[in-house]
């Protein structure tokens, strides 16, 4: 079972033990309260727009149609030809991007000045391969993927250097709301620390829900991360 540790309720599964100060959640991804979200491996591309007036939706485009996920469904559309942009339609949805601009119809809604923002992007481009969990930090830049199918990936060095282990059973300290991970594997050593604890990234100046720190062999990583699910 992959458990993280966080002191921000999510939609899914959770078991709630009382600490000082608040309250630590358990988050069991096993499964997605939101059924009709596909999980599509890497197939599409992830895209977070935000438009005029505060709307902000996700759209996955994949081969043939998009799956788009907004506030209150979850809905694809098949493409169609366009003289400009890609466009994708059924009945009265619309869906028309070009580059990092779209433009969204449903529901005799029209939202315009939707453009992607590209640092949220990738957090969502993670959750819709599969990944349980991200977290990632500058100065080298890095991240980590979590998935209890698909094990931990590495990656440091600027993207130069991939390293991929499986998930080992964490350690709980419930006291201190923490996780850590060891695994020796293809002659490296890495540690994980996931701590409940507010982060900062001091480049997107975003506030996530967990600390990081990764170990791996004598290097030390630190950054912020969260739950994807």
């Amino acid at each position: 079972m992959l458990i993280f540790l966080t002191k921000k309720k999510d939609a899914m599964k959770v078991r709630t033990i009382p600490l000082r100060g608040g309250y630590l959640l358990i988050v069991f991804l096993n499964s997605c309260v939101l059924n009709s979200i596909p999980n599509n491996n890497g197939m599409g591309q992830a895209y977070v727009y935000e438009c005029e007036g505060g709307y902000e939706f996700v759209a996955s485009i994949e081969d043939g149609g998009v799956w788009l996920f907004l506030p209150d469904q979850a809905i694809k559309l098949p493409h169609v030809s366009s003289g400009s942009g890609t466009k994708y339609r059924e009945g009265d949805k619309l869906f028309w991007s070009k580059g990092d601009e779209a433009f969204l119809e449903i529901a005799g809604g029209k939202y315009q000045g939707c453009i992607n923002n590209r640092a949220k992007a990738i957090w969502e481009q993670a959750k819709l391969n599969g990944w349980d969990y991200r977290a990632g930090g500058n100065e080298p830049d890095w991240h980590i993927l979590i998935s209890k199918e698909k094990g931990i990936v590495f990656v440091s060095d600027y993207g130069q250097t991939v390293n991929k282990f499986a998930v080992p059973e964490p350690l709980i300290d419930k006291i201190n709301a923490t996780a850590k991970y060891h695994v020796q594997e293809n002659g490296h050593n890495l540690d994980i620390t996931i701590k409940g604890t507010k982060c900062l990234d001091t480049m997107s100046d975003e506030l996530f829900e967990t600390s990081v720190t990764v170990t791996l062999d004598n290097e030390r990583f630190n950054g912020c991360g969260k739950a994807l699910h």
